[in-house]
Formats: C-alpha cells, sequence, structure tokens
C-alpha cells in the first residue's frame, strides 16, 4: 500500500498544454473538517483505509496543501447546455490536482471540486456547498454499488468559508476521481473555435491513452464514435433500468468514456414516474426521466459533429444509427434480470412497457416492486403486489402474460429469490434519506451521512436494524425538485 506522499503520477492530459488548461493554485477554505471518506475508492489510489484519518489528507482536500511536483489545472471546455451553445465553460471551480497510476497500471484523475476561482469561473466564487458534495458523494458511490459506470468519490471537506446560494452556506469541497474527465464539451470547444490542431491533439490523446483498441480500426476516430456510443448507451439503459434521473444531460456534463458524470439535481425515482422533472430548473422537462435516453443520441449527435473534419457524415450517421439498438438491448437485459426472466422472448419488450405503464398510473414504488416480486413465489408474491395497482383488471392482465413467461422457469424459489435479490437493492438512495443526513451535517453532526453510506455500501444485502432505509418515502420527501445551485 502506499501514502498519500509516495503516489506516483503520469500527466497525460497535463502533457497537451497550456490550451487545454490553466495553471491555478486552489484557494484554501477555512478551519477544514474532513465529513466522510470511501475506503473503496482510496483503494484505487492504492491507499489504506487509515488515510481517511491522515491529516495530509484533509490538507489536500482543503486546498491547503498538493504535491510539489504536479501542477494544478482547471480544463477548459464548451457545451450546449439545455440546447444551447454556451462557447466557452470550463473547470470553474475545480482543478485537476494530478492524475495517479495504481499498481494495477490503472489511471485516475484526482479532481478537487470547489477549489476557488479560475480563469473559468465566470459569475461564480469557485465554491461548493456542503449539500451538493454530500449529494454527489453519496450519488458516486452508490452507483458503483449497482454496477453503473460512474466518476466515484474519495472525500469531503466542511469549513467555515461562508458563501452565499439561495441562502448563506459553508463552503466545502470533494475529491473526485475518474480515468479521465475530458467530456463531449472538449471536443466542441476546439471544433467551433476551429483550433484544429489543439482538436487534433485531443484526438490522439484520447485515442492513445484512453481507447488504444480503437488505433488499429481503418478509420480510428469513427471507431471512436462507436466506442462512445456503445458506452454512452449502456450507461443511460441502466439509469433507466433503476430509475436514476440525472437532470443536467448538457454535452459539457458527458463523458468521453460513458462515466456517470458531474452530479446536480439527481434523484433516483421513489414512486414510478416515466415524465419524472428532478431538476426546478428545467421547465420545460427537456431532462425529464422519459427524455434521457433521447437526449443520449442528441449529445452524442453533438459529439459527432467534431469529427466531421476526419470521417465522411454517413459513416458517423451509420454509427448514431445504432445507438437505439444497443441502448434497448442492454435495458432489457437489465430489466430482465430485475423482473427474474431466463433467457430472451420477442415479446418481452411489450412485458416491460405494460407494466412501467401500470407502475405510473399507480405510483407504485420502483425499487420495492422489483425486491418484493422476488421474495416469495411467482403467483404469490404477484398476488401480494396487486394492492398497490389502481387498475387490479390491468394487473391481473399483465399477471397472466408474467406468469405464461415464466412457465418453463424450473429454478427453485431460493435459486430465483437469491438471483432476483442480487440485482434488485432493499436500500435506495432516496432524496429525502439525503436531506436528513444534509440537514444534520449542516448541524455538525456527520453520524447519519456515515451510517447511510455504511448501508448504501451493500443494497442488496438486507442488514439487520436498518428497516428504515428500506421504507417508502413519506409524502413531504416523494419526487422532491432539486436545485442546480451548489
Amino acid at each position: 500500500m502506499k501514502s498519500l506522499d509516495t503516489l506516483e503520477f503520469e500527466p497525460r492530459f497535463a502533457r497537451l498544454g497550456d490550451a487545454f488548461s490553466a495553471v491555478i493554485k486552489p484557494s484554501a477554505i477555512e478551519q477544514p473538517q474532513m465529513v466522510i471518506c470511501s475506503q473503496s475508492a482510496l483503494a484505487l489510489l492504492d491507499l489504506p483505509a487509515s488515510t481517511a484519518d491522515d491529516p495530509r489528507l484533509l490538507q489536500l482536500a482543503s486546498g491547503e496543501w498538493y504535491w510539489p511536483n504536479v501542477a494544478p489545472r482547471a480544463m477548459v471546455y464548451s457545451g450546449h447546455q439545455f440546447g444551447g451553445y454556451t462557447p466557452r465553460l470550463g473547470d470553474g471551480r475545480g482543478l485537476l490536482l494530478g492524475e495517479v497510476v495504481n499498481s494495477a497500471g490503472e489511471h485516475w484523475d484526482v479532481h478537487l471540486k470547489g477549489a476557488g476561482l479560475t480563469p473559468f469561473s465566470r459569475t461564480g466564487d469557485g465554491r461548493a456547498v456542503l449539500r451538493s458534495s454530500i449529494r454527489e458523494f453519496l450519488a458516486s458511490e452508490y452507483l458503483h454499488t449497482l454496477g453503473i459506470a460512474t466518476s466515484r468519490a474519495l472525500c469531503v471537506a466542511d469549513s467555515k468559508t461562508m458563501v452565499w446560494r439561495e441562502q448563506r452556506e459553508t463552503a466545502a469541497t470533494l475529491i473526485r476521481l475518474a480515468p479521465s474527465h475530458i467530456r463531449f464539451g472538449h471536443f466542441e470547444y476546439f471544433y467551433y473555435n476551429q483550433k484544429n490542431a489543439e482538436l487534433e491533439q485531443l484526438h490522439a490523446h484520447v485515442l492513445n491513452d484512453l481507447y488504444p483498441e480503437c488505433l488499429s480500426a481503418d478509420e480510428p476516430l469513427a471507431a471512436l464514435l462507436s466506442a462512445v456510443v456503445k458506452r454512452t448507451a449502456e450507461t443511460i439503459a441502466l439509469w433507466q433500468a433503476y430509475g436514476f434521473c440525472h437532470g443536467v444531460m448538457n454535452t459539457d456534463n458527458m463523458s468521453i468514456l460513458g462515466l456517470t458524470f458531474d452530479f446536480g439535481p439527481y434523484a433516483f425515482l421513489d414512486d414510478f414516474k416515466q415524465a419524472h422533472i428532478c431538476n426546478h430548473s428545467d421547465h420545460h422537462g427537456r431532462y425529464a426521466f422519459n427524455q434521457q435516453v433521447a437526449m443520449g443520441y442528441w449529445n452524442l449527435t453533438a459529439f459527432a459533429e467534431t469529427l466531421t473534419r476526419h470521417v465522411a457524415v454517413e459513416r458517423l450517421q451509420n454509427i448514431l444509427d445504432g445507438y437505439a439498438a444497443i441502448q434497448q438491448q442492454a435495458y432489457l437485459t437489465a430489466m430482465r434480470a430485475r423482473l427474474g426472466l431466463l433467457g430472451e422472448q420477442e415479446g418481452d419488450a411489450l412485458l416491460v412497457d405494460k407494466l412501467l405503464a401500470q407502475m405510473d398510473h399507480s405510483a407504485v414504488d420502483y425499487t420495492l416492486f422489483f425486491r418484493h416480486l422476488g421474495e416469495l413465489p411467482v403467483a404469490e408474491a404477484l398476488a401480494k403486489l396487486r394492492d398497490d395497482f389502481i387498475n387490479r383488471a390491468a394487473f391481473d392482465e399483465w399477471s397472466a402474460e408474467f406468469m405464461a413467461r415464466n412457465v418453463d422457469d424450473s429454478r427453485s424459489q431460493e435459486q430465483r429469490r437469491a438471483q432476483m435479490h442480487a440485482v434488485n437493492p432493499l436500500y435506495m438512495l432516496r432524496n429525502y434519506l439525503i436531506q436528513i443526513a444534509i440537514e444534520a451535517a449542516e448541524d455538525g453532526d456527520y453520524a447519519p451521512l456515515h451510517r447511510l453510506h455504511q448501508v448504501l455500501s451493500s443494497p442488496f444485502t438486507e442488514q439487520e436494524g436498518c428497516a428504515e432505509y428500506a421504507q417508502r418515502p413519506p409524502d413531504w420527501g416523494k419526487h422532491l425538485s432539486i436545485s442546480c445551485s451548489s
């Protein structure tokens, strides 16, 4: 195992030079306090669990110290925000502190959010607040437990530095890890500014360092688009399967690696609602839950546009045309597993759609339905779940179709239950649970946050004394609308 002072670095992105980022020192927060740290994220850097209590980690998280031989950098990029192009964005409050190589040869960007002003802060103050930092920490670590591609969160630090959002709040920081922080917006920045040399430099970096398997293709950039389409489609498929709403799918929030990235006003569905909007700034529902698949395609077309100087438009379009099939296949694979269906049958997509329509109509809890479906033998489970549906006749019709689909299932109930429970979490990251943890943390009590993180670290396994985390939310906690302000 290593320590923070013995990590190894390889500045792959930093080598691109000053056209891609600005060297900026972090601005330290006052009287920092460690709020929470992820041991599994520490392990990605070959750091022992004891690092959570290392004063050096708090110094790193607070901006008081950074590695002496590595220059922190704020990236420049642009992006389409709610459909409109913003020509210059960039890391307005974050810094790439270093690019670590672990013992397995994996590369991990160590990125500090809330690090202070950068040349890309625009009208912002360069700070993050405690509530948004806690929300990102919980979401990224929880998505990882579900097997959904995501950036990771190392730790959160609080402070006595005050900032103004809708109200006066304390500034906080979060250390985020990802194999790369390159977004679709990086390509857009150089493409639309006609910085062709820099765009080709970016292409070379992404191909050589992130997608080397594409280099042997007849057209490496076409192969790159294919790979990005596949990763993006598969990630969004799992968002849909597990009821995750991102909330702000701008192109500057889309990872070139297909990671779930840049958490803002996200939500996991409580009662199932196809058209749920989790971002109170999304007045027209552009990024509603049932629009995420389409928005993924829209964003991929924006990325593909940046490749048109090197790859024929027809070939790019052919690659984009494969997005829907990839997404649907990955989605159905996940939904079959959640429903306990074996094999593949032609009517599976319709079976899923009929169920979701009834769940939407009846406001059925999206997480608990699947968990309870696996708890008992099929007929008994369906009979018990029937009471959650308003249109009982429609649910009975669906149940008959579901039973017919399962007629050849020869598994024992114990096998079926184990397989379904392995993919259907009992504990969900619900916004009301996050809010309770945030309010306690803002009062200086981090214990509820630690407890929530501990429970969610094993979401598929029933844990003694944790029944309150598996309950449906109270009325006040359902469909909370979250602000982008952080």
